[in-house]
């Protein structure tokens, strides 16, 4: 399977989309939208400033998980990761956000349900 958005609503009406790995893995998370349009436009924007690595902030958790944030030139957070076990997996999240998101189809599951 390959990589790919998934473009999903709420419980509260709300639109949010995950990248997905190849393995199907969430590598990625969209703030909430309020509209379908501002969500696609979020998705364009994570795969426009996924390739530039100055764009991610590396950080941590209380409980000292390591994730990281994906940020528009604006400097508004456009998507945030899971957590991961170390620095080192959080790193890979990263790279696998890098090259997968600029090219990933949307798969738009606003529809159903």
């Amino acid at each position: 399977m390959a990589s790919k958005f998934e473009l999903k609503k709420s419980k509260n009406d709300k639109f949010v989309f995950n990248l997905l790995a190849g393995n199907g893995q969430v590598i990625l998370t969209s703030e909430m939208y309020d509209s379908k349009a501002s969500a696609l436009n979020g998705i364009e924007s994570v795969k426009k400033n996924a390739p530039n690595d100055g764009r991610y902030g590396r950080l941590c958790a209380k409980d000292g998980s390591p994730y990281f944030t994906l940020k528009a030139a604006n400097g508004q957070v456009i998507g945030q990761s899971q957590m991961y076990s170390g620095e080192k997996a959080r790193d890979a999240g990263i790279e696998s956000v890098q090259q997968n998101a600029p090219g990933a189809p949307t798969s738009d599951l606003t529809a159903a349900g």
